[in-house]
């Protein structure tokens, strides 16, 4: 008696039998195509696992169209990989699908899976569908060219135009290969610094939540975003590191809390007049994106995209600034304010409030650690900068303020 064991089918012939029992509506068929724990992802509408996934994705769209039909326009098949081009074409007239209730409109799309076979089942599939022309086919959108679209479009940039001008200036050159993008209200004192990093810029600090809109814009037209470099992870610094979905790095001293709550745990509002009590009570948690992941902690020395990490703690305990020699310049986040926070007026430098110092002797330190690099120009995380005898101001506002 022989005891040979039949080879599994090739994954050409495994493609052509999952499509003819798509194309058949037989789902118990296209479950037997694929292996446990196959991993579907139909971009932007489901990423699930088989056989359970696969089986409840394909019944509930069975069940929207019910006269579904599905032709294979091409496929290619190369080793363990079977790409296949398809269209469907039905009634969206059944269930809900997607969380969209039928409306009785005709459907018809194309997309193409990437199918990865082996020891003759699916192990894995990467789909690609259009899900705008769906949404506009089954009246989630309006056609496209519609007076309706056209409106709806219009509104959408409008909306878009604001929300940029609120809460960004746009690229402002500030240095050789560094752009200040402005923020926040009132009188966008919240600075972002973008640098040179290659080929894009990377966002030295990170605003407020509400400014991932300018500073993506601003990259953008600077070659693209690449990292977030946090100064420190207080909310008004980190709010928009997360939405802008970069890698994040930040001093090592200061991941805990960028991964944390940003610092509030050692905030003492109670040292803050009673108006400034319930404004800063209420903008903390508004301005701020969430935690983030820190990709990489850095150290006092450590070069990024041509600075040097200088540590200046007390403001937080991982307050860092960026120092590049070459041409003096020093970007330095809440080492110092040029900026009153409780009236907004702009002024000379001083020491950070103290309601929001985890160390004001430590803090006051750091300035004169800065005034001792002899700055050309300083450029802090609110308001203007300092120029001219730099260390001098600074060294007045370790002792004075």
């Amino acid at each position: 008696m022989s005891t040979d064991v039949p080879e599994p089918p090739k994954p050409a012939a495994v493609a052509k039998a999952y499509f003819a029992a798509l194309a058949a509506r037989d789902v118990d068929a296209m479950v037997a195509c694929w292996a446990p724990g196959g991993r579907e992802h139909i971009r932007g509408q489901v990423d699930t696992i088989a056989p359970d996934g696969v089986r409840a994705y394909f019944t509930a769209l069975f069940a929207a169209i019910p006269d579904v039909q599905f032709n294979v326009l091409s496929s290619t098949v190369q080793k363990e990989r079977a790409v296949v081009r398809w269209e469907l074409s039905g009634t969206f007239s059944g269930g809900e699908f997607g969380g969209i209730a039928p409306t009785g409109s005709r459907i018809h799309l194309e997309g193409m899976d990437e199918l990865t076979i082996r020891d003759g089942l699916i192990q894995g599939n990467n789909a690609f569908t259009d899900s705008m022309t769906f949404a506009r086919q089954a009246g989630l959108l309006p056609p496209e060219g519609s007076k309706a679209d056209t409106r709806l479009l219009k509104a959408f940039n409008a909306k878009s135009r604001l929300a940029a001008r609120l809460e960004s200036t746009g690229a402002e050159a500030v240095a050789d290969g560094v752009w200040r993008v402005r923020g926040g209200v009132p009188r966008r004192s919240m600075n972002v610094y973008l640098v040179e990093d290659d080929g894009g810029v990377l966002a030295f600090d990170a605003g407020i939540r509400q400014m991932a809109l300018g500073i993506r814009l601003a990259a953008g037209r600077l070659g693209g975003l690449t990292r977030v470099v946090l100064g420190h992870s207080h909310t008004d610094h980190r709010g928009a590191a997360a939405p802008l979905g970069v890698p994040v790095l930040c001093h090592q001293a200061e991941r805990a809390d960028a991964e944390g709550d940003g610092g509030m745990h050692y905030f003492d509002l109670g040292k803050l007049p009673a108006h400034g009590r319930f404004a800063f009570g209420k903008l903390l948690p508004y301005w701020d994106g969430g935690p983030v992941h820190v990709e990489q902690g850095l150290e006092e020395g450590d070069t990024v995209a041509g600075f040097e990490v200088v540590h200046l703690p007390g403001h937080a305990p991982g307050m860092m600034g960026l120092w590049r020699a070459g041409d003096r310049l020093a970007l330095t986040s809440d080492c110092f304010y040029t900026v009153d926070p409780l009236t907004t007026v702009h002024g000379h430098p001083r020491v950070p409030l103290a309601a929001f110092n985890q160390n004001t002797d430590v803090a006051r330190a750091s300035l004169l650690k800065l005034a001792k690099l002899a700055p050309a120009a300083a450029w802090p995380g609110h308001a203007e900068p300092l120029r001219g005898d730099v260390a001098g101001a600074l060294e007045t506002a370790a002792a004075t303020t």
